[in-house]
């Protein structure tokens, strides 16, 4: 038996420990949103995040994630409650056949949970490697730095309190929302 979190659930799996995590959530756990492209990890349709890290899950055999924390496409925002990425996905007209955009959602998405401030190379190098056909990486890029300016300017905004009292203030950075939160520090 193999147990993990998906999508903030705990869930377990008795299957063949060499199975693939994509086939898993896909085939088990009926969750079609992370797309099998390539099969060798190569094209990034497949990824995911395993305990915040984005991971090619076409070649991670479920025995791997004995324990850990997965979030697929689904777990990143609903129709009704858009991730800031899935929205500047919209706003910037990126998906065209669409087949790549979770992968590529799930690759942004975890550049900006370490990174809430990326320049150009660090979006260029944590996108490498997730192949889009229909050839959108500009406006792909343009997206992940409207969300990355949002995150900025939330930080920006709250900056006033922070001077008038540094160290009354607690800023955490939310990587299932891709906010920073401001609290009072207690």
């Amino acid at each position: 038996m193999i147990n993990f979190q998906l999508n903030n659930s705990p869930v377990e799996v008795d299957i063949d420990p060499d199975t693939p995590l994509l086939w898993v959530v896909r085939d088990y756990f009926k969750l079609k949103g992370s797309k099998f492209g390539c099969g060798m990890g190569l094209c990034g349709a497949c990824t995911m995040h395993v305990n915040g890290e984005a991971v090619r899950t076409c070649i991670l055999p479920i025995a791997a994630v004995q324990g850990a924390v997965i979030t697929s496409i689904e777990g990143l925002g609903t129709p009704d409650d858009l991730h800031p990425l899935q929205q500047a996905w919209v706003e910037h007209s990126v998906p065209q056949c669409g087949y790549c955009q979770s992968g590529q959602l799930m690759s942004a998405s975890a550049l900006l949970a370490k990174n809430p401030n990326p320049s150009d190379d660090d979006i260029e190098m944590a996108m490498n490697g997730n192949i889009c056909r229909c050839g959108t990486y500009s406006k792909i890029k343009s997206a992940i730095k409207s969300v990355s300016k949002s995150v900025s300017k939330s930080v920006s905004k709250s900056g006033a309190e922070e001077m008038r009292n540094p160290e009354s203030m607690v800023e955490t950075f939310d990587p299932a929302t891709a906010n920073i939160k401001r609290e009072a520090n207690s």
